[in-house]
C-alpha cells in the first residue's frame, strides 16, 4: 500500500502539490470562523449543582449579574481615605458613567471598606457572548484610559481589577506568549535541523510545510467544532502551534532519515523516496494513529474543554501524518539530492559510534539496563504522589506586574480575598414565595459557616420563589481554601438550612472549580483506560503479538508517572508553587502517552525487522539502539525542544506545560524506547511475540517497516 502510495506521488508531484494547493483553499474559504471560549462553566454538563446554580440565576435574574470588573482606589501613602478622597471617588465614578463606554451598563461607587484603606466602583457590563467578543475587555482598555485624567490631580491611586480586567491581562499575555513559543519553535526546528542535515533547504522544509497546513488545519478544526458543536478553550492556538511543528517535523525527519539512508544505498532519487514512503510508512501511520485514538479518546470526557481539544489536536496530526507522506515526498522528489545542499556528507556513511557501544552494552547486559532505566521511572514517580491541582490561572496567566494582579493585591487590603469572584447561593421555594423571616434566618446560616467573609443580603426573584444570596469568601475564589469551603461546610449548610420545601444550589466560580474536579476524577478513571485498551489494539496488530502490547503499555505508564513525578519535584517541592495546573494530567497524557508510544513504535518495530533477519533478541536489541537510537534521540530532542519552548512565555501555567511535556518527552525517548523497551523485549525473546511469529521472516517480500535508521549527524 506504501509502495503504491509512494510511486504515485513522486511520479505526479505537481499534481500533488496542486491537489494541496486547492484543498487548502476550499476548506479556508469555506470554513466558519475558529472562535474560543474563557468560560469555564460552559464545559460543565448541566447536572452539576454550579450548572443547575446559573441556570437558576439565570431564570429568576436575567438583568442581574456581578460586576464584571471593579475599579479600586486607594491613597499613595497607604493611609486611610478621607472624606475628600470618598468624594473624588465618587466624582470618578459620575464622571466615567458619562463617558457611555460602550459595553458598560452601569457604575456604581460603594463605601469606604471598614478600615478605609480602599474604595471600590463596580462596573457592571454587557454579557460576553464568545471568546472573539472583545466587547469587555474595549471596555476596560477605555476606562483605563479614562481614569488616569480622574485621579490625576488627587493623592489616590487607581487600577481595574475583576474578572473583566483579569480575561483582558491573560488574553494580552497569551498573546505574547504565543509569539514567544511560535518564534522560538521555529527557530530551534531551525537550528537543531541545520546542526543535524547541514542543510538549510532540509531545515525550512518543515517551516514551509507545516506553516503552509496550518491555516487548514484551522480552518477544519473551525468546521469541527461547529459541526459537533464543541466549545474550544482559548488555550488550544498555543497547544495547537507546537503539536503541528513538533508532531509534523518528527515525521518529516523519520522520511528525510529514510531517505538519506535509500540513496547511501546506491538508488537513485526517486527511486530512493519511492522506498522511504514504502518503508517509513507503516510505522508513522502506526505511530501517528496511537497518537489519534490517544486524543479522540478524550471525546468520553464529561468535560467539553477536553471533549473538543482531543479532537481538535487528532486533526492537527491527522494532516501532519497525510502531508508527511504525500506533499514533502512530492517537493522532495522535484529536488532531488539538492535538498541536502550545500552538504556532501549525505553520501558518507557515518559510523554512530556512540550507539554502537550503548547497543553493545545492552545486548551483553539487558538485565541491568532493564532495571536501571525502570528504577529512574519508579523512582520519579513516588513523587507524583503529592500532585495537587490548582485551579489559580489567573496570577499564573499573566505577569504580577499587570494591573489586575497588582490592584486585586490592593483589594486584599480591605476587603476579603473572594471580592473579586463571589459565590452564589440559589434559595428555590417552587411551592411559595420565601417570607424575610425564612430569608434573614438563611442568611444568618449561611453567615456562619466557616470560611465565609460575608453574605450579602439577598436578592428576591419577582413572585418571591427565588432567591440569590451572594456569597464573599475569605479566601481567594481559586485557592485551594476557597475550593474546600464551598465543597464541605458551605455547600452542607446550604442544602441543610433551606426552609421546608425549597432546595439550595451553589454556584460562582470555585463552584464551579470544584465541579471541575469531580468531573476530572471522573474522566481519569474512563477516559485514560479506554485509550490504553485502544493503543494496546493497535499495537497488537501492529505486531502480531498479545505480550508485547503489554509492556510497552506499562512502560508508558511508567513514563506518565515519572514525568508527572518530575514535576511536582521541581514547581511543588523545590520551587515552592502550592499546586500544579488542574489540567496537567490531561495535557500529558496527550503527549506524553500518545507520544511515548510513538517511540515505542519505532524502536520495537526495528528490532522486529533484526529478529527477523535471523539474530538473537539480544543482538536484535543491540542493532536497534544503534540503528534506530539516534533517530529517536534526534525526534526527542526535537519535540522537547519545541514544547520547552513553551516556558519562554512568561507565564507559570505555560511554564509548567512546557517543561511536563518536554520532559515526559525526554523521558519517553531516551528512558523507555532508548533503553527499558529493548532491554525487556531482549529477556523475554520470543516469547515477546507470541502467540504470533512476528520475530520470523515473512515469507514474502517487501519489506515493511524500519530497515535502517542511521546516524542523523552526518
Amino acid at each position: 500500500m506504501f509502495g503504491r502510495l509512494g510511486r504515485l506521488v513522486v511520479h505526479h508531484p505537481w499534481k500533488v502539490i496542486g491537489v494541496w494547493l486547492l484543498a487548502a483553499i476550499a476548506v479556508v474559504a469555506s470554513a466558519p470562523e475558529f472562535t474560543s471560549t474563557t468560560d469555564q462553566s460552559r464545559f460543565l454538563p448541566s447536572h452539576y449543582e454550579s450548572i443547575k446554580a446559573m441556570e437558576l440565576q439565570e431564570k429568576a435574574f436575567p438583568q442581574n449579574s456581578p460586576p464584571a470588573a471593579l475599579i479600586v482606589f486607594a491613597r499613595e501613602d497607604g493611609a486611610a481615605l478621607t472624606e475628600n478622597d470618598s468624594a473624588a471617588v465618587a466624582a470618578a465614578a459620575k464622571a466615567l458613567g458619562g463617558k457611555n463606554i460602550k459595553g458598560v451598563s452601569g457604575i456604581q461607587a460603594t463605601p469606604p471598606s471598614e478600615n478605609r484603606l480602599i474604595q471600590v466602583i463596580a462596573v457592571q457590563m454587557t454579557k460576553v457572548t464568545s471568546a472573539s467578543d472583545k466587547t469587555q475587555g474595549d471596555a476596560v482598555k477605555s476606562l483605563r484610559d479614562n481614569l488616569k485624567e480622574q485621579v490625576r490631580d488627587t493623592d489616590l491611586k487607581a487600577g481595574i481589577t475583576g474578572a473583566a480586567a483579569q480575561t483582558l491581562d491573560q488574553a494580552e499575555s497569551g498573546e505574547r506568549g504565543l509569539a514567544i513559543v511560535g518564534a522560538a519553535t521555529i527557530v530551534l526546528i531551525l537550528a537543531l535541523l541545520l546542526i543535524i542535515f547541514r542543510s538549510p533547504v532540509i531545515a525550512l522544509l518543515p517551516v514551509l510545510v507545516i506553516g503552509g497546513v496550518s491555516s487548514m488545519v484551522g480552518s477544519l478544526i473551525a468546521v469541527a467544532a461547529k459541526a459537533f458543536d464543541l466549545e474550544m478553550d482559548a488555550s488550544v492556538n498555543s497547544i495547537l502551534v507546537v503539536v503541528l511543528f513538533g508532531v509534523g517535523t518528527d515525521y518529516i525527519l523519520f522520511l528525510m532519515f529514510r531517505y538519506r539512508e535509500r540513496l547511501r544505498a546506491g538508488e537513485d532519487a526517486k527511486t530512493a523516496m519511492v522506498s522511504a514512503v514504502t518503508r517509513v510508512g507503516e510505522a508513522i501511520t502506526s505511530a501517528a494513529g496511537a497518537v489519534i485514538i490517544a486524543f479522540t479518546a478524550l471525546t468520553l470526557s464529561s468535560l467539553g474543554m477536553f471533549r473538543a481539544l482531543g479532537p481538535a489536536l487528532a486533526i492537527a496530526v491527522a494532516v501532519a501524518l497525510v502531508a508527511g507522506l504525500t506533499l514533502v515526498p512530492a517537493i522532495v522528489s522535484l529536488l532531488g539530492t539538492k535538498v541536502f545542499w550545500p552538504s556532501k556528507a549525505w553520501r558518507v556513511e557515518p559510523k554512530g559510534a556512540r550507539f554502537t557501544a550503548v547497543g553493545a552494552a545492552m545486548g551483553r547486559r539487558p538485565g541491568l539496563f532493564a532495571v536501571v532505566s525502570g528504577g529512574v521511572l519508579v523512582a520519579l514517580s513516588v513523587f507524583a504522589i503529592g500532585f495537587n491541582p490548582t485551579f489559580d490561572l489567573g496570577s499564573g496567566s499573566t505577569s504580577d506586574a499587570s494591573e489586575s494582579v497588582v490592584y486585586n493585591k490592593e483589594l486584599l487590603k480591605g476587603m476579603p480575598a473572594g471580592a473579586t469572584q463571589p459565590s452564589d447561593v440559589l434559595l428555590h421555594a417552587p411551592d411559595g414565595p420565601l417570607t424575610p423571616d425564612e430569608l434573614q434566618g438563611y442568611r444568618g446560616a449561611l453567615a456562619r459557616v466557616p470560611g465565609v467573609g460575608a453574605v450579602g443580603e439577598p436578592m428576591v426573584s419577582a413572585d418571591g420563589t427565588i432567591a440569590n444570596f451572594q456569597v464573599t469568601l475569605a479566601d481567594a475564589p481559586e485557592s485551594d481554601a476557597a475550593l474546600d469551603t464551598v465543597r464541605g461546610p458551605l455547600r452542607a449548610a446550604a442544602h441543610d438550612a433551606a426552609p421546608a420545601g425549597s432546595t439550595a444550589a451553589v454556584g460562582g466560580i470555585t463552584a464551579v472549580f470544584v465541579d471541575f474536579q469531580d468531573a476530572m476524577n471522573r474522566d481519569y478513571s474512563i477516559v485514560f483506560p479506554v485509550a490504553a485498551v485502544l493503543i494496546m489494539l493497535v499495537l497488537a496488530l501492529l505486531l502480531r503479538s498479545l505480550v508485547a502490547p503489554w509492556y510497552l503499555m506499562a512502560s508508558v505508564f511508567l513514563g506518565f508517572a515519572a514525568t508527572l513525578g518530575a514535576t511536582v519535584l521541581v514547581f511543588q517541592h523545590i520551587q515552592g508553587d502550592s499546586g500544579l495546573i488542574f489540567t496537567l494530567p490531561v495535557i500529558m497524557y496527550l503527549f506524553v502517552v500518545a507520544l511515548g508510544t510513538d517511540y515505542n513504535i519505532l524502536m520495537i518495530a526495528r528490532l522486529r525487522e533484526e529478529t527477523r533477519e535471523g539474530r538473537d533478541p539480544r543482538e536484535a536489541a543491540a542493532l536497534s539502539v544503534r540503528h534506530t537510537g539516534p533517530t529517536v534521540a534526534a525526534a526527542g530532542v526535537i519535540l522537547a525542544g519545541t514544547f520547552a519552548s513553551m516556558m519562554l512565555a512568561g507565564n507559570s501555567v505555560l511554564s509548567q506545560m512546557g517543561f511536563a511535556i518536554s520532559v515526559g518527552i525526554g523521558i519517553a525517548a531516551f528512558v523507555m524506547a532508548m533503553f527499558f523497551t529493548p532491554a525487556i523485549t531482549a529477556l523475554l525473546g520470543h516469547r515477546a511475540w507470541w502467540p504470533g511469529h512476528g520475530d520470523r521472516a515473512p515469507k514474502s517480500a517487501e519489506s515493511g517497516v524500519g530497515e535502517v535508521d542511521y546516524v542523523p549527524v552526518a
